[in-house]
């Protein structure tokens, strides 16, 4: 359909300013002559119908949890409520002003302090901060925390290890790659799950920590958690736990009472905040007893019936983010939690795991289910044994209604499919998601081709995906000079 630009003609406006009161010359001189641009910038010249058709027909194209099942297995993509939107819309939230004063911003800091309290609780730690941005960002975050840690005990030369099992989530190891610290995999067994005597092979006091994600990518539950976590304890180290799963054991278990040190919550995954799309997210981090004196600035802190923002504390990490995080983001997140209650909470994960495990066992007589045991939040299938490449049969599902599962993930399992259904599908759903699988099981069989060229149906045919990774174009030539 093309880009914006292909529409309109030179002179057309979606809207008017009024003149400026001041002569452009005299509002020039506040741009230093660098800093100025030398030639007329090339815009859009359409107007307001033309520019509101246009994006209204690329909202058509697009495909979102608000539009159908998004089985994106890892990711969460679970349906929000629209009453949360519309409270975090609220002006006395969306007009807020980062600068202003602590005075005047007391319920904002009230209701962020009880959010983090209510976090302490689900995640059973006594610290909290609420600044990073996403999960990937508390994980980096984790890892300043770590190396402060050794910095601190005077043992960072030679804390220079993090252990990594092969069933982690992707973004991990660059987390700790980045932070300066050394990758060292760990294989995972005949289940799916750590190899202890790989794990006690790679332990020495070189390490730093361990990153788990709890549940694996596979969706199975670490059984030994409590071994884990104690044999990285007895040679010094730290354990951080990825909270992305935690749709998995929400109000069931405590990462705290596992053993974490440091645990990152996805508020755009878990509590209530569409994920994907851009963003914003938020990832806080809870953190053990021993991590306290580390964590970033400012924090809040109550005296009384009265909040501030505490900066000085020489210990921390300092800022991870600027002013205080996406606030509204952690505003639905504690909407959400207010809401469901913790008999709420944990029907969030029965309903999640329920609905992964319905998923799997209807499932696995068409696809190889490589770890066929019992399944937390999402489960992991394999084409290998359809003959047919994994990405041939999500390109094929876009034509019966659905977004594809995540594919090629984790890698430890080849032609691999990670389905999670979530909590918020309804059973007819989950039925149709079934049928439109099998069905392509099917056509795998009798007409591999079908799939290998699909999706027949979608605005948007099978892409040379090779060429577009390696010779992608950034940005669009325009078709006529602005002049």
């Amino acid at each position: 359909m093309g880009t914006i630009y292909h529409r309109g003609k030179r002179g057309r406006r979606a809207t008017s300013w009024p003149e400026t009161v001041r002569p452009p010359e005299e509002l020039l001189a506040y741009i230093p002559e660098e800093a100025r641009r030398k030639g007329l910038p090339w815009l859009p010249e359409v107007s307001q119908v033309e520019l509101v058709r246009h994006y209204t027909a690329l909202s058509r194209m697009n495909y979102g949890v608000d539009t159908g099942f998004y089985p994106l297995g890892s990711c969460t993509m679970k349906y929000n409520p629209k009453l949360h939107e519309e409270l975090a819309r609220h002006p006395g939230f969306a007009d807020l002003h980062p600068l202003f004063p602590e005075e005047a911003v007391q319920g904002i800091l009230e209701l962020l302090w009880r959010l983090g309290a209510l976090l302490k609780g689900i995640a059973g730690m006594p610290g909290i901060t609420l600044q990073p941005a996403a999960g990937a960002h508390g994980e980096l975050t984790g890892m300043l925390l770590i190396k402060r840690y050794f910095e601190a005990r005077g043992e960072l030369e030679r804390r220079k290890v993090i252990l990594l099992p092969d069933s982690a989530h992707g973004t991990n190891p660059a987390s700790a790659a980045m932070a300066g610290f050394k990758v060292v995999p760990i294989p995972s067994n005949e289940h799916g799950t750590v190899d202890l005597r790989a794990l006690e092979e790679r332990l020495s006091e070189e390490v730093a920590g361990i990153m788990l994600t709890v549940p694996n990518t596979l969706g199975i539950f670490e059984r030994d958690i409590l071994r884990i976590t104690e044999m990285v304890h007895e040679v010094g180290g730290l354990c951080y736990f990825d909270g992305a799963n935690l749709n998995a054991f929400l109000g069931r278990a405590r990462p705290g009472d596992m053993g974490a040190d440091i645990f990152h919550f996805n508020l755009h995954k878990t509590f209530s905040t569409p994920h994907g799309g851009g963003g914003p997210g938020a990832g806080p981090l809870a953190v053990s007893e021993p991590l306290l004196p580390y964590l970033p600035v400012p924090r809040i802190v109550k005296e009384g019936d009265r909040f501030r923002l505490a900066y000085d504390l020489p210990e921390s990490i300092g800022r991870v983010h600027p002013f205080f995080g996406n606030v509204l983001v952690m505003m639905k997140a504690l909407a959400y939690i207010l809401t469901l209650g913790d008999e709420g909470l944990r029907e969030v994960s029965a309903g999640a795991v329920l609905a992964a495990n319905y998923l799997r066992v209807r499932l696995r007589d068409v696809y190889a289910v490589p770890y066929d045991g019992l399944c937390k939040h999402e489960f992991v299938a394999s084409t290998a044994n359809l003959g047919v490449k994994a990405r041939d049969v999500a390109k094929r599902l876009i034509d019966y209604g659905f977004h594809p599962p995540t594919v090629y993930f984790p890698l430890i399992v080849e032609e691999a499919l990670m389905v999670e259904p979530t909590e918020t599908e309804p059973l007819e759903t989950l039925d149709a998601f079934v049928e439109a699988m099998r069905r392509i099981a099917a056509e795998a069989r009798e007409n591999p081709a079908l799939l290998a060229e699909a999706p027949h149906k979608a605005p948007v045919r099978r892409l040379d995906e090779v060429k577009a990774a390696r010779e992608p174009v950034l940005r669009e030539n325009p078709p006529v000079s602005p002049g």
